[in-house]
């Protein structure tokens, strides 16, 4: 039974939410070392990025849904284990067959995200609701740039099969605290789970990734490519209609429908493409041999000491996001953050032939980020109804993810279109992946701008959190 001790709640959630969030990030940095130890190809490997950013798409929205169902604390403590249980396959991967599958199953621990929004809300007064949620918001952003930067020592001191041994501790240790220290709500969502809706959605995501994935080797007019295109857009229509349809849809298209939801939502999907490409290649082109013309052939270690200006500013920019919100509103945020989404991805494609330009880029890159992820979370929670917070924060977080899943797979068709003789990618195919991802940032300043203001928009309570019974 759960001790009713409340000012350890948030930390437990915090924990939880900071184990899976660095589990996005960890292997990016190492995609190199594992693709060299496991004998596979670039575009193979980027699929221990991609698998598990379909998996948690799938399984945010369902295990979330779920959670609603049976009870939270229990389905949070199911997608914990999952979380152990697919690190400790990845650990033990013989090739990087298995090592995608154990990806698969760390990625349905997403649901720990809509989960945690989904306690706060119910273990907290409502007038808390909006500070918690955005102090959660900041810790999963800094755990995705403390996965970069811890990565290098890991590796070093004891190979990348510890990236995953690691988590197996800490995740299992962040079980327990859960069952013991974070209470089940009795509150329950009467329904159905939409199964349908999600063998769509997981449907229409495979379809469209694979081609994204292989088109350079398969060709983008071939029947494959073609059919699979073709394949996901029915599939997407299918999936719309059935969610639309569905009293106990798994992401709900009548919210989406709210101005704000809608275009916060949109920001997201963009946003978690640009992230997730900058968190998978930046350190891949640090890492490239300096003989090869480009790059700075540094050490994991080296890679993640680049990438450190962006989590100090994504750490200093979300801490203070608060009292920055007080003065010009969320939507300004989210604006400004989408610029130095635009101004740090140009960097990264125009000035990259001293470490400290990518240094520096970096920095803009994780203020951006600092900003936005509070800023998008506040928007939602601001314009939907009380009760829909949880539902609303874990869709924006799923999309985000969506975003992150359809984003690394475009990305990666860039960088690996043409590879050189020595199977290393050309300079250019990162030049025009960084420009890509600088148009796709442009896009997302004027869907932020497209944001309509609210009445509240402004600050979350930025005292410290301290959970106490819902009265």
């Amino acid at each position: 039974m759960p001790s009713r001790t409340p000012r350890l709640t948030f930390p437990v959630l915090s924990a939880a939410a900071a184990s899976f969030s660095m589990l996005q990030s960890l292997v990016s940095p190492v995609l190199s070392t594992i693709q060299l130890d496991l004998h596979t190809t670039q575009a193979t490997v980027t699929w221990v990025l991609t698998a598990w950013l379909l998996s948690a798409s799938v399984a945010t929205p369902l295990l979330g849904r779920i959670g609603d169902m049976t009870g939270k604390q229990r389905t949070l403590l199911i997608a914990l284990g999952a979380i152990a249980l697919g690190c400790l396959v990845s650990a033990l991967a013989p090739n990087v067959g298995v090592l995608i599958a154990g990806r698969v199953l760390q990625g349905l621990g997403g649901a720990v995200f809509p989960l945690s929004f989904g306690i706060i809300r119910d273990e907290l007064p409502a007038e808390r609701v909006p500070s918690a949620v955005g102090v959660l918001s900041a810790v999963i952003a800094a755990g995705g740039g403390l996965g970069l930067v811890l990565a290098g020592p890991i590796v070093t001191a004891m190979g990348w099969r510890w990236l995953f041994w690691i988590p197996v501790i800490v995740v299992t240790a962040t079980a327990l605290l859960t069952r013991r220290y974070v209470p089940e709500s009795p509150m329950r969502s009467p329904g159905r789970i939409a199964w349908p809706a999600a063998l769509l959605l997981s449907g229409w995501l495979v379809a469209l990734l694979i081609p994204l994935s292989e088109a350079p080797s398969w060709g983008w007019g071939s029947p494959e490519v073609t059919g699979l295109f073709a394949a996901a857009v029915v599939l997407f229509a299918a999936w719309v209609r059935v969610e639309l349809r569905s009293p106990d849809p798994l992401i709900d298209m009548r919210m989406m429908r709210l101005p704000a939801v809608w275009t916060a939502n949109a920001v997201a999907l963009l946003f978690g493409a640009g992230m997730f490409s900058v968190y998978a290649f930046l350190p891949e082109f640090l890492q490239v041999p300096a003989a090869a013309g480009y790059g700075f052939g540094v050490s994991v270690t080296g890679a993640g000491l680049l990438m450190l200006p962006m989590l100090v500013t994504m750490a200093v920019s979300g801490a203070f996001s608060g009292p920055i919100a007080a003065l010009i509103g969320a939507k300004a945020q989210l604006v400004w953050g989408s610029v130095c989404g635009v101004v740090a991805c140009a960097g990264f494609a125009a000035y990259h032939d001293h470490p400290w330009q990518v240094g520096l880029a970096s920095a803009v890159f994780g203020l951006g980020l600092g900003l936005a992820y509070a800023s998008m979370t506040s928007l939602v929670v601001q314009s939907v109804p009380a009760e829909q917070t949880g539902v609303a924060s874990g869709m924006n977080a799923n999309i985000r993810t969506i975003g992150g899943s359809i984003g690394t797979a475009v990305v990666s068709s860039v960088i690996t279109a043409r590879p050189r003789p020595d199977g290393l990618p050309h300079e250019s195919g990162f030049t025009h992946g960084f420009l890509l991802l600088a148009l796709a940032a442009a896009v997302t300043v004027g869907l932020a701008l497209l944001v309509p203001s609210t009445t509240r928009d402004a600050a979350p309570d930025p005292e410290p959190v301290a959970l106490e019974p819902a009265r």
